[in-house]
Formats: C-alpha cells, sequence, structure tokens
C-alpha cells in the first residue's frame, strides 16, 4: 500500500515569494542584505507589548517544518521582533506557537536578562498562531494466522504500550 500525501503551507503564511528567508543565523551574519526581503520565522512567543499601533512580539525562532509550523523540540536559533500592524490580545499569544511572514527590516538592539543581544526585525504581513494537541499513537497490532475467525481471544493483540505525542495544529 502506498499513501501519498502533501503538506500546504496556510495561505496566510504563502508570502510573496516562492523560498521566503528562514535562515536566521544567516541574516544576523549580513542584516543590511537583507533588509525588504521576505522571511519566514516561527517559535515560541516570549512576550507580547501592544503599541500605539502596533504590536511588538519576541519570539523564540526554530525551525519550521514544510508546512510552515515550528517543530517541537528543537533548540531555538535564536530570537526576533516581529512587529504586526494591529492589535494583538497579550493573553492569546503570550508562550504560545506562531509562525510570522514579512519583510525584513533590519536589528533592534535589546537584552536577553542582563545580555546585550541584536533582534533581527520583521515587518509581518502574516501570521498564524498554532495549538497543540495530543494523540495516541498505538503501536502495530499483530494477527494470528487464522485472522479473526479463531478460538476466543485470538485476533488482534498487542502487549505493547501506547504513546502520547504532541502535535502541531491548527
Amino acid at each position: 500500500m502506498l499513501l501519498v500525501g502533501c503538506v500546504n503551507v496556510p495561505k496566510v503564511l504563502e508570502g510573496t515569494t516562492r523560498t521566503p528567508q528562514q535562515n536566521l543565523n544567516v541574516i544576523k551574519m549580513t542584516p543590511q542584505a537583507f533588509i525588504g526581503q521576505e522571511a519566514r520565522f516561527g517559535g515560541t512567543v516570549v512576550s507580547v507589548v501592544n503599541e500605539p499601533k502596533r504590536t511588538r512580539l519576541e519570539i523564540t525562532s526554530v525551525p519550521l517544518d514544510s508546512g510552515a509550523k515550528p517543530i517541537l523540540g528543537e533548540a531555538s536559533q535564536g530570537r526576533i521582533i516581529a512587529y504586526v500592524n494591529a492589535f494583538l490580545e497579550p493573553v492569546d499569544f503570550q508562550g504560545r506557537l506562531v509562525t510570522v511572514i514579512g519583510s525584513v527590516a533590519g536589528i533592534e538592539k535589546g537584552k536577553i536578562g542582563k545580555v546585550p543581544y541584536d533582534f533581527v526585525v520583521i515587518n509581518v504581513n502574516g501570521y498564524k498562531r498554532w495549538y497543540l494537541a495530543e494523540q495516541i499513537v498505538m503501536p502495530p497490532a499483530l494477527m494470528d494466522p487464522w485472522g479473526l475467525r479463531g478460538y476466543p481471544n485470538w485476533g488482534w493483540y498487542n502487549n505493547q504500550t501506547a504513546q502520547i505525542q504532541t502535535i502541531v495544529t491548527e
């Protein structure tokens, strides 16, 4: 049996270029070379600050999968500042997973704790908040050679433990 599927990037995160920049370290090395270019980053929102005409999100960036979802368990690549030209309710975003797409605006100097840090700044054109869901993954079941017609209690069986897996979903 062959299963074929494809993962699509949500419309709001598609952007205008085929391959938006997703390598934060490359941008941090030469930020001036990327100003105005489209970039897509995602991860956990560390802080939310509402300003008069926009919202400032500080995001720890992690690698994205082919559907632009943050990959759980991956190490942070660094932090970005994402400016969204709208009011975002802090309670809805603080500590949540998000992916943003927009143009690179340069570097903003700041601090993480007491340590100076250069944040890559993105002027956001689109964003997506993700949810975490848990699913039960059953181990492969074994079947006796007689199928379900054999003696009582024969058929599908497995003495292994099911696993609970956390996934990122819309």
